[in-house]
């Protein structure tokens, strides 16, 4: 058999970038961890926070340009999607509702799914406990109507949150794709002003000589 003449790739060669910087970063990773830390102790707090402020900050993060309405989409797709499960696996709807709140990821929704439980419990259809809340597009109400009505609400949730899911998914790219070069950018300045850091000391002692 004719041997393969092909040169052997270079182990490692995608992280050769990241193993350059690594000398640059080790004077500081305390601060580094440090850091890390601290995002961890911010992540805790939210969690711990009173119910009126979570509320607070759910409902401002979903006005947020660009990415409120990512977190509006994200949090309709869950509740789609789990609703969908849950009904296919035959939990009743009024039980079912109280896991799919908790499954939004926003509080503002998990609130509203809740009174939505409330009064499907009374006898009100969820096409309408869903219009009192305010915040599901008219698509939606009317595919969850359709679904109420033939019998199929597991299949029109589950189509729901496919389309969600995949809104989702094309915004978080487009996204991504603009905040590359901003990324870039910011790396660039961090390490040239590391480099600068480095050997701005040797700069000004050469001049003194």
């Amino acid at each position: 058999m004719p041997k393969d003449t092909t040169p052997d790739r270079p182990k490692g060669r995608s992280l050769a970038p990241l193993k350059a910087l690594v000398p640059y970063l080790r004077p500081y990773r305390a601060h580094l961890v440090a850091a890390l830390l601290a995002l961890l102790v911010a992540a805790a707090a939210m969690l711990s926070l009173p119910i009126a402020l979570r509320h607070l900050i759910d409902r401002a993060s979903l006005k947020i340009p660009i990415v409120g309405p990512i977190l509006v989409k994200a949090s309709i797709a869950r509740y789609a999607r789990t609703l969908s499960t849950m009904f296919s696996a035959g939990v009743p709807l009024v039980e079912a509702m109280e896991s799919v709140a908790g499954a939004t990821g926003n509080i503002v929704y998990e609130q509203a799914v809740l009174r939505m439980r409330d009064e499907v419990a009374t006898g009100q259809r969820l096409q309408r406990a869903m219009e009192n809340t305010g915040l599901f597009p008219n698509m939606v109400i009317q595919m969850i109507a359709v679904g109420e009505e033939s019998g199929s609400l597991d299949a029109m949730s589950a189509k729901v949150a496919d389309f969600y899911e995949e809104e989702v998914d094309n915004a978080v790219d487009s996204m991504s794709s603009l905040l590359e070069p901003l990324i870039m950018v910011i790396l660039g300045v961090l390490v040239g002003g590391l480099v600068i850091a480095m050997y701005l000391p040797i700069f000004k002692l050469g001049a003194v000589i």
